[in-house]
């Protein structure tokens, strides 16, 4: 009876503690004051898709400025990393341009490619901005491969991996625009920056 009792007592402030968490890493890919909605509010499922990374259903998120989409979050996955999938969160405006980019979860190897993470180093902030738009296809790589990214020092398995996962995320988003808005609720007529 007391653990039973210890459960329902804690439960609410473990899903408030697990909610924050998830906060937490979504206000690191959009920029906190353009947009004025709980995100979490305004989560919706994408199926699986390879295009993604996604082998099972991906939660993504939508950041509103007075009632209309502005940015939205969607769930990666690099499926071919150096010791595993690397997990990834991506933030896009409208027109298709990257705002953030966060490794969510990752194997990757201590020292070498763990430093796709932004406690490691900043090499993951070398996406903001970058669009289909300014970066040519063939500059979706890393620089050993002819592209504009850098790789990191002793591993270029890792970011070529997540080089990849972006662009073919970036490519998703231009080309399922329309269902994305559907999907988070929201008609074409509601869209200030689609075309």
């Amino acid at each position: 009876g007391l653990i039973a009792l210890t459960q329902v007592g804690t439960k609410e402030r473990i899903q408030d503690q697990i909610k924050q968490a998830r906060s937490k890493a979504l206000l690191q890919i959009v920029p906190l004051g353009e947009f004025d909605n709980d995100l979490l509010d305004t989560a919706f499922w994408i199926e699986a898709e390879e295009q993604l990374g996604l082998k099972e259903a991906g939660e993504a998120f939508v950041a509103l400025e007075q009632g209309a989409p502005k940015y939205f979050i969607l769930p990666l996955v690099a499926t071919d990393g150096y010791t595993g999938p690397i997990r990834l969160i991506m933030s896009v405006d409208l027109a298709g341009t990257v705002i953030g980019l966060r490794v969510i979860e990752h194997k990757e190897t201590p020292g070498l490619g763990d430093k796709i993470d932004i406690k490691k180093s900043d090499w993951i902030r070398s996406f903001r901005g970058r669009s289909l738009e300014n970066t040519s296809e063939s500059q979706w790589a890393v620089k050993k491969d002819g592209g504009d990214f850098d790789q990191l020092t002793g591993a270029t398995i890792t970011p070529r991996a997540i080089v990849n996962a972006v662009y073919k995320g970036l490519r998703y988003f231009d080309t399922h625009k329309t269902a994305l808005f559907q999907q988070a609720g929201f008609s074409r007529s509601n869209d200030t920056g689609m075309q």
